[in-house]
């Protein structure tokens, strides 16, 4: 994978589609993945206008969406055991280690995992 390559949380999508500039600056010439649990994330909330849900979808579209795979099950039992992580949290750090790039969260627990390239954003 590129150094342009980073794997974006459901938090930071979000910062970016309420057009947060700053973020934006910093992730231009970026190429965007996020975790299929991301994705069921930014499209499962409970109450979410057409407008919004359009928004999602178009950015969605614009981002690599990565599936669960058996690599991503396997970092994510490893991650679970060693850290405690919730399972969507696991999941989503285990597809940006199993694809080698960088995670962007606001949360900042993500920070414990050592094999894990993390970038803490604080909007």
């Amino acid at each position: 994978m590129s150094g342009n390559n980073v794997l974006l949380d459901t938090n930071t999508a979000l910062y970016l589609l309420k057009g947060d500039e700053v973020l934006k600056q910093y992730l231009q010439d970026k190429i965007f993945y996020v975790s299929c649990i991301n994705e069921m994330e930014l499209l499962g909330f409970k109450v979410i206008e057409k407008a919004e849900e359009i928004a999602i979808e178009f950015f969605l579209g614009e981002c690599s969406v990565i599936d669960i795979n058996q690599g991503i099950k396997n970092i994510t039992i490893n991650l679970r055991r060693k850290y405690k992580l919730k399972l969507p949290d696991a999941i989503v750090a285990a597809t940006a280690i199993f694809l080698g790039i960088p995670l962007i969260s606001a949360d900042k627990h993500f920070g414990i995992i050592t094999d894990l390239t993390f970038v803490q954003y604080q909007p």
